[in-house]
């Protein structure tokens, strides 16, 4: 069964038994700029209008892929993008230019284009400008190096 991560502003301890039903981890990290509102990118699904709010596929793509080498494997996630073929443009830019990681970053622009999906254009466009010139490169979980070309 696959943990959950459910992301949050503030630390907490999930309750034991939740966890004990609920594979599952409560993650901090601020993806993203102060400038964007904190619930941009969540919905609730419809059929349960006052349940959580849970990650649009745009949000949860970025959320994703910043576990990379973390919590989640590089090929499960590249496979899993691989399948993402329909995104909206505009949340997705918006989300793009305001994430502060760069590895999700690069990974998504990158991968995008390498897979060919429709919507990569867009994702390079979104962060042209914002683009450093220079590699990011980190050590993994497992050992390997990640390497992220501009």
């Amino acid at each position: 069964q696959e943990t959950i991560i459910l992301w949050g502003e503030t630390g907490t301890s999930l309750p034991k038994w939740f966890v004990s039903q609920f594979p599952s981890r409560h993650s901090t990290s601020r993806l993203f700029n102060d400038d964007l509102p904190s619930d941009f990118g969540l919905a609730t699904l419809p059929e349960s209008p006052n349940g959580p709010q849970i990650s649009t596929p745009e949000r949860a793509l970025l959320e994703m892929l910043s576990e990379v080498g973390v919590t989640q494997e590089i090929d499960e996630a590249r496979a899993i993008m691989e399948s993402v073929r329909q995104l909206r443009s505009s949340e997705l830019t918006s989300l793009l230019t305001s994430c502060r990681m760069i590895k999700a970053v690069r990974l998504c622009v990158n991968w995008s284009a390498e897979l060919s999906l429709p919507w990569a254009s867009i994702a390079r466009e979104a962060v042209h400008e914002q683009s450093s010139s220079t590699r990011w490169v980190r050590k993994l979980k497992d050992g390997s190096n990640l390497t992220l070309k501009p």
